[in-house]
């Protein structure tokens, strides 16, 4: 009787493996862009249902190209923020890097190569300062960088219209080295009928290499310490201020090549644009796991946030929708993510 009774009921699995699968649990809630990707299925499914053109493939080319000229500065000002700090003058670099190109170039009759390098050269030492200011004065990086966004935003402004007399730049497109750069920097090709940005690539690209260099070196491990807390990293032999300054010359790096994209993208830059994308960038990383706090957070996350930004500017569109709403939802999503954020991270400490 005892033996008919016990036919098709399942044992429970053994205690190490129940404890296995709860670790194995716990490990993928503490991942920080576990909550952005929950988000960002919803929302994909959100606007495949209500916005028809959103389900075509050019659709979604459009909508990767919007996340990627967000999302390569985006991983930079990640890294930056799970080290620490913040950059609220990225935006406004990003402007200032595809200025000095365009007229440095033009100018000086010169190959748009020896401009696309100066303007590397700027953009770098924008970032040493402002590294070497945060470090060096322990001035927070929000007040140090909220300086540099002014400064930036004044001189793109001023110099541009000093130089050619109006608030953008002249057509570079005839300039000596504009076609090699372009196929750098702004370049398309075809996918199965589909054109694709190539900032595609190198988004995914420079995405790969942040979580590289996070999880499988030394400098990743001295990132995540010197966002968790300075001075012990300091007392440990962690070189604090180098990595500071690192992390604020990536930020310059990144802004760069988005700069760069621009400006062989358009031939000509004007010098408003960019102001406010560093909240953009910003929340990007935030949505994708990474804590105000620092030290804590991933570019896989950054990027992820950034795609959900890409869908947000577009699908609103493709939706019908007034685009006015588009700020509002950008705050609320902002908002979402981060309590979302807390949530799983709350329950992965519950079950450990």
């Amino acid at each position: 009787m005892s033996q008919t009774a016990d036919v098709g009921v399942k044992p429970p699995p053994p205690r190490d493996e129940r404890v296995a699968q709860r670790s194995l649990l716990s490990r993928l809630l503490t991942r920080p862009e576990i909550g952005a990707l929950v988000g960002a299925i919803i929302i994909y499914i959100i606007f495949f249902a209500v916005a028809p053109p959103f389900r075509d493939l050019d659709s979604l080319a459009t909508v990767l190209y919007v996340s990627s000229t967000y999302g390569i500065p985006a991983v930079a000002v990640a890294l930056l923020m799970i080290g620490g700090e913040f950059d609220l003058s990225a935006g406004v670099a990003v402007t200032s890097s595809a200025l000095v190109a365009s007229m440095f170039s033009y100018q000086f009759t010169v190959n748009m190569w020896v401009g696309v390098v100066v303007a590397l050269v700027v953009a770098l030492a924008i970032g040493f300062i402002n590294g070497y200011l945060v470090v060096r004065t322990g001035i927070p990086s929000f007040l140090v960088t909220l300086g540099t966004f002014f400064m930036l935003r004044g001189l793109n402004l001023a110099v541009t219209k000093l130089v050619t007399g109006n608030v953008g730049t002249n057509d570079v497109s005839n300039i000596q080295g504009f076609e090699s750069a372009r196929k750098v920097f702004a370049s398309t090709f075809t996918v199965g009928g589909v054109a694709i940005r190539v900032t595609l690539l190198w988004w995914l690209l420079f995405v790969v290499a942040g979580t590289w260099v996070l999880l499988r070196t030394h400098i990743g491990n001295w990132i995540f310490a010197v966002g968790g807390s300075a001075p012990n990293s300091r007392a440990v032999g962690v070189p604090v201020n180098r990595v500071k300054i690192g992390l604020f010359m990536t930020v310059g790096f990144l802004c760069w090549f988005t700069g760069m994209h621009i400006l062989f993208a358009f031939n000509t830059v004007q010098s408003g644009i960019g102001v406010g994308n560093e909240f953009i960038y910003i929340v990007a990383a935030v949505v994708g796991g990474c804590l105000l706090t620092g030290g804590y957070g991933s570019a896989i996350g950054a990027a992820i946030g950034a795609f959900i930004f890409g869908m947000a500017n577009q699908g609103i569109v493709y939706a019908g929708w007034n685009p006015d709403w588009f700020y509002f939802f950008l705050g609320a999503l902002l908002l979402g993510a981060i309590l979302l954020n807390n949530w799983v991270r709350k329950r992965a400490e519950a079950m450990r």
